[in-house]
């Protein structure tokens, strides 16, 4: 299982940002999958999950900000963040959720 996560950066806050993590290895149409994010001094922390049928949950912080999305033809999970806070600033994670399977994480930073 190899999972690539991609779409990091630098942005303001109040700017948005789209990260993407490209599956490939297992079932993905068959797997829940997750973002993750870890911020200095912090333990790793859920943000989102997206079941097999597509439903969602997130963490309290992020609602109604950030939208996780999935394309099973493209193997692929999304993250949207929208009205970044510095608070935000962490190494986001993909995961295939309920395993072992993590992607090598990209740095978000927010500030000015």
């Amino acid at each position: 299982v190899q999972l690539q996560a991609c779409g990091g950066g630098l942005v303001q806050p109040g700017g948005s940002l789209s990260l993407s993590c490209a599956a490939s290895g297992l079932r993905f149409n068959l797997s829940a999958m997750g973002w993750y994010r870890q911020a200095p001094g912090n333990q790793r922390e859920l943000v989102a999950r997206i079941a097999i049928g597509g439903s969602t949950n997130y963490a309290d912080s992020v609602k109604g900000r950030f939208t996780i999305s999935r394309d099973n033809a493209k193997n692929t999970v999304y993250l949207q963040m929208n009205s970044l806070k510095t608070e935000d600033t962490a190494v986001y994670y993909c995961r295939m959720e309920y395993s072992n399977f993590w992607g090598q994480g990209t740095l978000v930073t927010v500030s000015s």
